[in-house]
This record gives structure tokens, sequence and C-alpha cells, in this order.
């Protein structure tokens, strides 16, 4: 057999093999690839010329939710079982003298690092904030984290420079606008066959907010941005796993380590989204012009669609459910031992997405309904301490987790995957069933926290560390006037021991 022939046989199998069980009798119909030239630098045009006066007030606010958040996370992350790998990691390179801090420690780190660190801790508990969908094609809440992806790089540069809230702001907000609007135009295939989006979209975000900080011009932030693409990765089977956390870290350190590059005249792609070999092509098989060529800020995506600020430190696909669960639990006064057994039923984006439906560790109950569900029945709260190991192994929880059966639901299915639509049925021993239904949890923009209940999240999350009052006080202050701090080194100063 020639090459030629094998190369044909080749393309035979895939047919047949590609598609999650459908069989085709000839290479699959490619859908003509959209030309859009001039992408990438209507993107780079966006990131070098947007100003802080561009930026609207409410906008502006709900960052400043997200950005309390983000740090609050990082506190927490910072005591969690990742860290302190991540900091002897961090260690061992012993890199220069050009420091930044890693948030709840007294370390400091080559701002690559520290950036990195700070991601790995924000996204360590699964509890940072997520991107919502606004197509019927389109996992909900589930295209990106936004934040953990830019505010660490972000923050290191601004405290290094010793520049301002709004400098920091600025960047932030462009990071995030750039990173939501490519997540929003790829393919969904993208993320359905396995790319987790947070490694991948979440790098070119930290690319952007990272240019804008050190003040590339045009052609330099597109070289940027073609590094930065190249550099994105991570899997969702890594779910589950520490792994997870790391994509999210590696996000946020790769736009560091673009820029960089950039500044010093290395060259890139100058189309790597719209290139025929490029970015969208290649990870998503094709992309939606209309989500993003003419849409940056048209409209803000803080805005609309919205971004979710998560109740829980788990998948955000099971905050709904469990946002329901609580209600019929203190309603009905429901006792672990009434329950016979819990159907919740879901569209099929949730079951693969909260794939541990036996869990044994606390980074598998995150990403397990039956465990979410389960620790709300037996204990009606869910917070970081419940995602610890030692909760997940409990006996009393490993045989609740076993009444909670988790499916696929025709109606939940065609409420489309814009929607987290849960439908719940607890019967009871006495043959009392109870009904319950949701489609959206607190924190989301169908039911936002305002800034002082995100205030009592992060009390909670540097509580979880025991972090010093005097100090969770003055970080929930100076995020809220975020645009009158002269010198973000002086924030830092509250975030590290």
């Amino acid at each position: 057999m020639n090459r030629r022939d094998l190369f044909k046989n080749s393309l035979a199998i895939s047919a047949l093999a590609l598609g999650r069980g459908r069989l085709y009798a000839s290479p699959i119909p490619a859908t003509e690839f959209p030309k859009v030239p001039g992408l990438t630098k209507y993107v780079a045009e966006f990131i070098v010329n947007t100003k802080y006066e561009d930026i609207p007030a409410d906008v502006l606010d709900l960052g400043k939710k997200s950005i309390l958040d983000g740090f609050g996370l990082a506190l927490a992350g910072s005591g969690s079982t990742l860290a302190p790998i991540v900091r002897q990691y961090v260690q061992s390179l012993g890199l220069g003298d050009v420091k930044a801090s890693i948030i709840g420690t007294g370390m400091k780190a080559h701002t690559r690092f520290a950036a990195f660190a700070n991601g790995v801790s924000i996204h360590a508990d699964d509890f940072d904030d997520t991107q919502l969908a606004a197509a019927k094609d389109r996992i909900y809440g589930l295209l990106t984290h936004p934040s953990v992806g830019v505010l660490p790089p972000a923050f290191a540069i601004s405290e290094l420079g010793k520049r301002s809230g709004k400098d920091m702001m600025l960047a932030y907000h462009i990071g995030v606008e750039v990173e939501c609007k490519i997540a929003e135009a790829i393919s969904p295939r993208h993320y359905d066959e396995g790319f987790h989006t947070t490694g991948t979209c979440g790098s070119l975000g930290s690319a952007a907010a990272c240019a804008k900080l050190r003040g590339l011009n045009l052609l330099q932030t597109q070289y940027a941005l073609g590094v930065a693409a190249t550099e994105g990765g991570g899997f969702r089977n890594n779910f589950g796993s520490m792994t997870k956390p790391f994509q999210a870290g590696h996000a946020a350190e790769n736009g560091t380590l673009a820029v960089d590059l950039a500044a010093l005249g290395w060259t890139a792609s100058d189309n790597i989204l719209e290139a025929p070999l490029g970015f969208f092509q290649a990870e998503g098989g094709g992309f939606d012009p209309n989500a993003i060529m003419g849409r940056l800020t048209k409209p803000w995506t803080l805005v609309s669609p919205g971004v979710s600020i998560k109740p829980h430190p788990s998948g955000s696909l099971s905050h709904p459910a469990m946002g329901e669960m609580l209600r019929l639990i203190h309603e009905n006064d429901i006792k672990p031992g009434d329950v016979e057994k819990v159907d919740v039923g879901a569209n099929h984006a949730m079951t693969t997405s909260l794939l541990h439906h036996r869990p044994t560790t606390g980074l598998q109950g995150k990403f397990s309904m039956e465990y979410c569900l389960s620790i709300l029945l037996l204990d009606r709260k869910a917070g970081l301490i419940e995602f610890q190991d030692a909760s997940v192994q409990r006996p009393d929880v490993q045989e609740m987790v076993k009444r909670i059966n988790f499916y696929i639901d025709p109606e939940a299915e065609n409420a489309g995957l814009d929607k987290m639509t849960s439908i719940i049925k607890i019967h009871l021993k006495n043959g009392k069933v109870i009904p319950g239904r949701a489609e959206f949890a607190k924190g989301s923009p169908a039911n936002p926290m305002s800034y002082d209940e995100v205030a009592e999240k992060f009390k909670g999350c540097a509580e979880f560390v025991k972090w010093p009052a005097a100090k969770v006080q003055s970080v929930i202050q100076s995020v809220k006037s975020l645009e009158n701090l002269s010198d973000v080194s002086k924030l830092a100063a509250a975030l590290t021991a």
C-alpha cells in the first residue's frame, strides 16, 4: 500500500470514528471556516487604545465585585493542599530580584511565577467567577473563569510598578473582555470535546491585560496574542485533580511570558485568531465572527450576558440544584433519615461535567452532583470545609451519595445548554415526594450578589486561613474605592504576611 492509499484509508477510518457514536460513509463535510481578515488586529487595537474613562461606571462596579472575590479566593487557596507544592516549586526556581507578592504568604517571586501561584490559589477551590453563555448551544456558566487568568498578572505587574488602582482596573477589564468574547466566539466543539477554556482563552485574556500594563504597541500586542495562543492549554479530563487549578494558574502566567518576549522583539503570527491554521480553527474547528468582530464592549461581557460569582466552592453547574435543595430542606425541615432517594435531572452537559458520581476526595466532590446534594442533606451547608477530603470520605456521606440519582432529563435537555435546568424530586420514606426546579443560582446576573454579600464571602475565605481581621477590612475598603488607590503595592501589604 502506498502512502496516498494509506492516507485515504485513514480518512475513511477517521470519518467512521468521529462524532461520539455517529457513523459516516465518507469524510465529515466541513463547514467553511469564516474569513475575517484583521480580527487579531481589531482585538489588539482595543487593547492598545482603550482608556479607563471608556469603562462605564456599572462595569467598574461589577469588576470590583469579581476582583474582591478573586483576592478572597487567593487567600483561601493559599491554605489548600496544592499551595505548599506550588510554593516549593516557585522557591526551587530562585529567580532574580524582581519580586511580586504571593497572596496569603510572606513569599515573593518573579512576576511570572507570582501570577502562576496566585492563579492556582484562586482556582484551587473552584470557587471563582464564571462567564455565562448567551447562545443555546453553549454551556451556561462554563465558557471560562474570567478573573483567574487576568487578575493575578494584572496585580503582580501593578504591584511591582507601583501602578494606580485605575491602571490595574483598566488592565483587568480589558483582559476579561478579550477573554470572554474569544470564549463566546469559539465553536462549542472546543469545550464539548475536552478543552478547558479557562486555560486556553484565559491565556489570551492574561496577555491582553499584561500588554496594556506594559505599554506594548499594536504589532507587539498582536505578537503577544500569538505567543499566548500557543501557550494556552488544558483538558477537562483533569477536572477533579490538582491539574485543573494548574491550568488556570498557567493561563495567568502565560500572558506575562508572552508580553515579556514581545517587548524584547519576539515575533509570532500577527493574525493568530482568524488564520486558517490558527487558534479558532485548530482548537474549535471554527468560530462565530458575529460574537467578536466589532463586539468588544458592545456590550461589555460583565454587563451582558454577565459573570456569575459562586455561592459554593464546586462546579458552577451544581449550584442551581444546590440552592433549590437547600430551600427545600429548610422549607420542609427534611432530615437525612427521612430521605429514601433523590432524583435530579439535568442536561447532558451537566452530567458530563459533574463527572464524579462516587467521589472519594474533596476535589472530586466539587464535580459531583451526588456529593453536593448529599452534604446539604446531611449538614445543611456546603462551604470550604465541606469540600475537604475528610468530609467526602465520611461514611454517612458515602451512604447518602448512593441515594442520589443524577440523570439526563429530556425536559432539562430541551431547555437548552444556556440554562442549568435542574429538576429535583426528593422521595421520602413516608411516600411523600417533594419537587423542585431551578435554572439560576445565587450570584448569577439573574440573582446577583451585592458588594456587601461578596464581602461576606471574602470574609469567609479569609477566616478559613485565619487571616487578620484588620487586613480583611482593609482589602474590602481598598477594593471598594480602588479608583482612589494611588499605589497597588499598598493593597498587596494587606494580602500578604
